[in-house]
């Protein structure tokens, strides 16, 4: 039995003799890193490929121990050998990589090292710079960096407002826009310069006349000339990272388009990276089935339900998408499930097909928007047994209904519906002007009355 063994010098081929020792017949010093990365790559090098067929030539009987089983299949495809890939064979290998000085000659052991480190960090550079799974990485940074500059821009806007709220505390009530607000800090300075200064170009005119006039009726507290510079200093640097946000915003709306046009379509640029993001790569997200991907996010939500035994998240980082959310809380559901599922589609689009354009992604969107407006309007019919034909909509005819003002409706006076005879009213007036002795009277031969007519009646 021959070994194929690889070292960072190039490879080895020994040869198992009866007496259970290893025997070295050739050897071979090829360029390392095109070699070590034909193996990644699951190719046989040109090297590699010369010295298999000259051992063939002498020992084409013998079975080939290696340890890559993927390599193994393409020696058996391309050179027509016998490869042998099991426990047995890695454990052999480990022996000879534990003698390999006294078993290869000419290399010692400080030489090796460093062929070992070149080989790695070539290797690692090779990979870095043409796999395709790195493209994206970018997008992985760049979405990292777009959520960290939001949570200092609020750190910074926040303190900005407070410190400036000492001194001119109804400027922030005047004017909510925070890019805006820090513009105005930044040319007014001190509120004794609102009156001569012009801020048209900042604020729309009824808003820089409410400016003026507040500030000359201010409640706020002296401040140095020294704490103005130091506000005006953090302004410029909050308008400072707004305009690079929205620069970055815009590189990753670019990149997006280019790397993921069909994911972008569904969800949109940011939802879309924060999915990736939150994968590692577009290629693990496409390994993603479409219930990953509809929960993903939400993690920790999902393990506490199934701890608890409770009703699992429907959404995780797909609920900020458009679709999602301008529908009814009653449907969220249905349409994260089926935005996963088509999201899903478009992810492997991506991933793994050679066109980069859109039309799926604008196809699925569509389809998704006619069943979104379906669900909005309650008209789900069925389409099995006879619902085809129920669900056909019958002729539309116009009818048209003409009402008229009714005047009777404006008076407060009760009408009665009917007259009361003149006898009715005539008795309803002797029985109110009965004294109560009298009615007591009369309800007693009422109840003697009735009660000889029930002793009658026994009898």
């Amino acid at each position: 039995m021959l070994v194929l063994f690889e070292t960072a010098a190039g490879f080895a081929i020994f040869k198992v003799l009866d007496e259970s020792k290893l025997q070295q017949i050739d050897i071979n010093m090829p360029h390392g890193r095109a070699a070590a990365t034909a193996l990644v790559e699951g190719k046989i090098s040109k090297s590699l490929k010369k010295v298999l067929k000259k051992m063939v030539a002498k020992e084409a009987h013998e079975q080939l121990a290696i340890s890559d089983a993927k390599l193994g299949g393409v020696l058996k495809e391309k050179l027509d050998l016998s490869c042998i890939h099991s426990p047995a064979v890695a454990e052999l290998m480990r022996c000879i990589r534990s003698q390999m000085e006294g078993l290869i000659s000419g290399l010692p052991p400080r030489e090796m090292s460093a062929m070992s480190l070149g080989l790695a960090h070539s290797l690692s550079r090779y990979k870095l710079k043409f796999s395709p799974d790195k493209v994206d990485t970018m997008i992985v940074q760049a979405i990292s960096l777009l959520d960290d500059l939001d949570k200092e821009l609020n750190n910074y806007i926040m303190r900005c407002r407070e410190w400036y709220g000492w001194h001119f505390p109804e400027l922030g009530k005047v004017i909510t826009d925070n890019l805006a607000y820090c513009k105005t800090v930044l040319k007014i300075g001190d509120r004794t310069n609102v009156a001569s200064s012009d801020l048209s170009e900042l604020l729309p005119e009824e808003v820089e006349a409410e400016v003026k006039l507040a500030a000359e009726i201010s409640m706020g507290t002296e401040v140095s000339e020294q704490d103005i510079s130091n506000i005006r200093h953090l302004c410029e640097q909050v308008i400072e990272i707004s305009e690079y946000r929205a620069q970055l915003y815009d590189y990753l709306k670019n990149r997006m388009m280019a790397i993921a046009p069909n994911l972008t379509v569904m969800v949109g640029e940011l939802v879309g990276a924060r999915l990736i993001s939150h994968a590692g790569s577009l290629l693990n997200l496409a390994k993603h089935p479409a219930s990953t991907v509809q929960i993903l996010g939400a993690e920790k939500a999902l393990f506490r339900a199934l701890k608890t035994r409770k009703d699992t998240p429907k959404y995780g980082l797909i609920y900020h998408a458009s679709l999602v959310g301008q529908t009814t809380a009653k449907n969220k559901g249905k349409i994260s499930r089926m935005l996963a599922a088509k999201t899903s589609l478009a992810i492997r689009y991506d991933a793994l097909g050679e066109d980069t354009n859109a039309e799926m992604g604008v196809e699925n969107r569509a389809k998704l928007e006619a069943r979104l407006r379906l669900l909005e309007e309650k008209g789900i019919r069925r389409i099995s047994g006879t619902g085809k034909a129920m669900a056909q909509a019958d002729k539309y005819m116009h009818k048209s209904e003409v009402r008229l003002y009714d005047p009777s409706g404006d008076s407060l006076i009760p009408s009665t519906s009917k007259k009361r005879k003149f006898e009715e009213i005539k008795e309803e007036e002797e029985e109110e002007a009965l004294t109560p002795a009298v009615k007591a009277k009369k309800a007693k031969k009422e109840q003697k009355a009735a009660a000889g007519g029930w002793c009658k009646s026994k009898m």
